[in-house]
């Protein structure tokens, strides 16, 4: 029985305000346990799938696939994981104008509600359809734990992936950034504050670093206004930690460091950046790769795909996106994949929104394209893919 968009919005909501309430960050592993065994109980009850566990350094994944077909023609793919508020009991939701507005609604509650939910649907219609689930919990870390384990060490493939988490509803997403996230930092010689001429201030010297690091990045800033999907191609540089171990107001720090968020387009590679790096820092600067290192990637979307979206929002936009995903680990494989998701704003802040309306659309996007895909009718006949 396929729902009409009433029912399918109250589901979704409903089901995703029930998710927004579970804290699953990463500083909260028991919260994230709660939230996959919340999934599972809604997923738990289609036949003939396989649910297979993998956790690693206490992220865990879940993998749901047809019994008998361990390489789906079509996967979905999303993270459950929620960044980290200073405020503890902000992770909840509320309905206004037509959005869900709380933690985590837009990256990617909302889209996990999707995906199960289109999942235990299209299972029902069509029993032993060819299509598979992930979840995991590690994408806002990296996703080392996460997809990149399921795709080099468990060997987890696909025909194609749908990952409603970068682009919007219209705008589907086929070249991302590469990333690289590094810890710099300086050494010098402790001393009194009122005497600076005895000791060898890291703090100060970390700045003129930093300075000359935001010079050269500057560089590569166009001479107009930028526009998201215009003229944001060039490589960035945001500096979002900055810290000392010094407390003590007249010490002057021996020690110094800063967290570097550097994205970048080709022809740019991640060797290139670290050793642009290793040039303007310096030899006294320590460069340590902090938890993300990523090439640019091109996505490959599935033409049929961005045929249905243009079919069901009237328009369509292939992008660039600054930001990165999942995605990566996929194209490694020379997986094509679908990037794009509901319309969604105020990404990582309190106030984060998901708009309803255009969750139903992405859901009908997805689910005409997986019965066109998989050459399905309004019948009971299974072709799984083959025509």
């Amino acid at each position: 029985m396929r729902l009409n968009d009433d029912d399918l919005k109250s589901r979704l909501t409903a089901l995703t305000r029930d998710l927004v309430i579970i804290p699953s960050t990463e500083s909260r592993p028991s919260e994230r346990e709660r939230c996959f065994e919340f999934l599972h109980n809604h997923i738990d009850c289609i036949p003939d799938v396989k649910i297979d566990n993998y956790i690693v350094n206490d992220h865990r994944s879940m993998v749901v696939r047809p019994i008998g077909i361990e390489a789906p023609v079509i996967l979905l793919c999303g993270h459950l994981d929620v960044i980290e508020h200073p405020q503890p009991n902000c992770y909840h939701s509320v309905i206004r104008e037509g959005r869900i507005y709380g933690p985590g609604t837009g990256d990617m509650k909302g889209q996990i509600a999707i995906l199960v939910e289109l999942y235990c649907a299209l299972n029902a219609r069509h029993p032993g359809i060819s299509i598979g689930l992930a979840l995991t919990s590690d994408e806002e870390q990296g996703g080392t734990d996460g997809v990149r384990y399921l795709c080099d060490d468990i060997g987890l493939r696909c025909g194609v992936v749908i990952i409603p988490d970068g682009g919007s509803l219209s705008d589907i997403t086929v070249e991302e950034k590469g990333v690289v996230h590094a810890r710099v930092s300086f050494h010098g010689q402790e001393a009194h504050g009122a005497r600076p001429w005895l000791g060898d201030n890291a703090l100060e010297k970390l700045m003129q670093k930093l300075m000359q690091l935001k010079a050269h990045f500057a560089t590569y800033w166009p001479d107009e206004p930028i526009v998201e999907q215009k003229n944001h191609w060039f490589p960035t540089c945001s500096i979002t930690i900055c810290e000392t171990e010094n407390t003590t107001t007249n010490r002057i720090p021996d020690q110094a460091s800063a967290v570097l968020d550097i994205r970048f387009p080709p022809p740019h590679t991640s060797q290139s950046i670290l050793s642009d790096l290793a040039s303007i820092l310096g030899p006294e600067c320590q460069i340590q790769p902090k938890m993300m290192i990523a090439e640019p990637t091109h996505l490959d979307p599935d033409p049929l795909f961005c045929e249905l979206t243009r079919e069901f929002t009237d328009s369509l936009k292939l992008v660039r996106a600054s930001g990165g995903s999942d995605s990566r680990f996929f194209r490694k494989y020379d997986i094509p994949v679908n990037l794009s998701r509901p319309l969604v704003g105020n990404l990582h802040a309190l106030d984060e929104w998901i708009d309803i309306d255009s969750m139903v659309t992405y859901y009908r996007i997805c689910e005409a394209y997986i019965e066109r895909k998989l050459h399905l009718r309004n019948s009971d006949n299974i072709l799984n893919g083959n025509s």
